[in-house]
């Protein structure tokens, strides 16, 4: 089953970059990565038909503490980021995804994770906070495992 990991985030607002940096990573290491930044529409100009998408971005959370990783399978996603934890895009790229899958049998179809980082700071500057730093390594190493054991 091919995999496509989709990297989101603004980097020019600190920690909402982490998904474009973990995506970056995967990259490096050769695995299938578009970085789609804040434009969840530029999926569909990329989508190749892989029959599983894994989405890294940054989340923000009033129950999680900042530089946790949250995992979302299939519906959760949509469900859950509609609730406890927001989207640092204010749902945008969420329902923008929403939209695509319903146009688009392949994407409808394709099995969905969505690996959200607690961002602390999502404010003008390029660093990434102390926690969200901490836990690149951890992210980028679940989502290698979720390629390899879903592959």
């Amino acid at each position: 089953m091919r995999t496509l990991i989709l990297a989101l985030g603004n980097e020019l607002m600190k920690d909402d970059g982490v998904g474009l940096k973990v995506g970056r990573i995967l990259a490096q290491k050769g695995y299938n990565v578009i970085e789609i930044g804040t434009d969840i529409f530029r999926l569909q100009r990329c989508y190749s038909g892989e029959e599983r998408l894994i989405i890294i971005d940054a989340i923000l959370s009033e129950e999680f503490a900042p530089g946790e990783i949250i995992h979302l399978r299939g519906e959760e996603v949509f469900e859950k980021l509609k609730g406890e934890i927001r989207s640092a895009h204010f749902m945008g790229a969420v329902d923008g995804l929403k939209l695509l899958m319903a146009l688009d049998e392949r994407l409808k179809n394709a099995e969905l994770h969505f690996i959200g980082v607690v961002a602390k700071e999502v404010e003008l500057g390029m660093e990434l906070s102390e926690e969200v730093e901490k836990a690149l390594p951890e992210a980028v190493k679940l989502v290698e495992e979720l390629a390899k054991i879903l592959n």
